[in-house]
């Protein structure tokens, strides 16, 4: 199995993400590398969902092209986004990215932040197999 496929399982993408992320980076005005997804320390409940427009690529970023997007991700993050789907959630009055990850426990009632397990050594072990 080549490096591209290996990394695929570290993060994945719906369609619908994919496509609002290539749009949102087609209407910026400075280079883009890619999209920078990871996570945070802080909320009431732990931790947080990060992304940003990431301008470079740091030495120990994971790599992972999706769907014709660049996510980039810090290595810190890596296993606590193992697995991880990012997908677009809309409904009547709002839409925003959603992330669907099998290594949450619990979640804030508002909604801002997350408890997130690392995904065993196996998992990862699994994933790059």
């Amino acid at each position: 199995m080549n490096a591209m496929a290996r990394k695929l399982d570290v993060i994945r993408l719906t369609d619908a993400a994919a496509e609002r992320i290539r749009e949102q980076i087609a209407r910026s005005e400075t280079p883009i590398a890619g999209l920078r997804v990871g996570v945070k320390n802080g909320g009431c409940a732990g931790m947080s969902y990060t992304m940003d427009y990431a301008t470079e690529i740091k030495p120990f970023d994971e790599v992972v092209e999706v769907n014709g997007v660049k996510l980039i991700i810090d290595a810190k993050a890596v296993l606590f986004l193992l697995g991880t789907t990012l997908d677009i959630k809309a409904d009547k009055f709002s839409s925003g990215f959603v992330f669907l990850n099998p290594n949450e426990t619990s979640a804030c009632g508002c909604g801002e932040s997350v408890a997130i397990e690392p995904a065993k050594p196996d998992a990862l072990a699994a994933s790059r197999a």
